[in-house]
């Protein structure tokens, strides 16, 4: 039987999607360029995270009448965009499908999702926040060229925030594309149906190293575990191994097409969670259905989103980027300090994340996440 479907949930199931897309898609699309990919690529990209997005909000949602939003993982994708430079395109795509591995055993093994949920959320949070500095820098470091454009982005974040925080990062993004348009002339805006292109994964131990597991732990830190949280905050209890298990299928089947990530949502979910989706609990299952036809509808379109993001010049993608990711840095960077315990460690996770470096092949984020535990270690043995 099909269910009915009122305004409510079409309007808060697509509201999540302009959330989602209009937040990031410009650091997955920055992160498809450094990565090696080529516009047709890019298109690909778009393509299977719309479509490993809106396949796993209707199917899970329709099974569990619950609302189960899926997304991307913007952390993991400002990680990537630090790192997959040191890598070719072929061992990237390796490292997305080792990822998809590693989500897939962790959905099976209550051992394993029980050992990363001990890690303290101080360290993870702060693992976080060091990978999220650099993008957050790049808000100012283009002001010794570009001073105006800079003050206007300034300015609407600040007058937005104040007077329409939800919408904001809507309005930045139609800010992007007036200032692209008048930077750059006319865009040739054009729609082609999009076309999946195969990349064939090389494996690597050091991009495993490098890239797999930093991406599927801070996945996991800070996207699976927080939307588990958001479906208990709502009074939701599905099955989350099923499901768990169905996103890394997805993204295992996805991975060479570009889909690097996939899992529950957390912010965009609680937009189809509240009363404002649907009065009645039961029923708001159908705003995720909606959300994910509005995913659909974004990968059909991939084409004309690359036309207008890829026509940005590179302060407007630093500041839009930046300046989306400002919130979750602001969190994640109290969340670190909140616990005096832990402030030690997780200071010491922070700054080694945030520098950057990479040392014998492996990244300054696991490099953070190591000496944080071994300190906190080292720190309780001593007490």
């Amino acid at each position: 039987m099909i269910p009915s479907f009122s305004l409510r949930h079409v309007t808060a199931g697509f509201t999540a999607v302009v959330v989602g897309y209009s937040s990031a898609i410009v650091i997955v699309i920055d992160l498809a360029r450094k990565a090696g990919a080529n516009d047709d690529m890019i298109i690909s990209w778009l393509l299977a995270l719309g479509l490993g997005m809106g396949v796993s909000c209707i199917i899970f949602s329709w099974l569990t009448k619950m609302p189960v939003v899926t997304a991307w993982s913007t952390p993991g994708a400002a990680f990537l965009i630090g790192n997959v430079g040191d890598y070719t395109l072929a061992e990237s795509i390796g490292a997305f499908v080792v990822c998809a591995l590693l989500s897939l055993a962790t959905a099976q093994s209550t051992l394993l999702l029980n050992a990363i949920k001990r890690i303290p959320s101080s360290i993870s949070s702060a693992l976080l926040a060091g990978i999220l500095l650099p993008i957050c820098l790049a808000v100012f470091v283009d002001v010794g060229n570009h001073p105006f454009i800079v003050f206007l982005y300034l300015a609407a974040y600040i007058l937005g925030s104040l007077f329409f925080a939800r919408y904001l990062m809507l309005m930045l993004l139609a800010l992007s594309i007036v200032v692209s348009y008048s930077l750059q002339g006319v865009i040739d805006i054009h729609f082609t149906p999009p076309i999946p292109v195969w990349v064939t994964p090389t494996f690597s131990l050091s991009a495993t190293i490098g890239l797999a597991i930093p991406l599927f732990i801070i996945t996991t830190l800070s996207q699976n575990l927080p939307g588990i949280a958001i479906h208990h905050a709502h009074g939701y209890t599905p099955q989350h191994k099923p499901i768990l298990s169905g996103i890394a299928l997805i993204q295992l089947v996805l991975a060479p097409f570009g889909g690097f990530t996939f899992n529950l949502a957390a912010i965009t979910a609680a937009l189809c969670m509240g009363k404002d989706a649907d009065p009645d609990k039961n029923q708001r299952y159908k705003a995720a259905i909606m959300a994910g036809c509005g995913y659909l509808l974004m990968g059909a379109l991939a084409s004309l989103v690359v036309v207008l993001f890829v026509a940005m010049p590179v302060v407007v993608v630093h500041l839009l980027a930046g300046l989306a990711l400002l919130a979750t840095l602001k969190t994640s960077l109290a969340q670190s300090l909140r616990d005096e315990q832990h402030r030690h460690a997780a200071l010491v996770t922070f700054l080694c994340t945030a520098s950057g470096f990479t040392f014998l092949t492996i990244s300054s984020a696991v490099w953070g996440l190591l000496l944080g535990l071994i300190l906190l270690f080292v720190e309780r043995r001593q007490k």
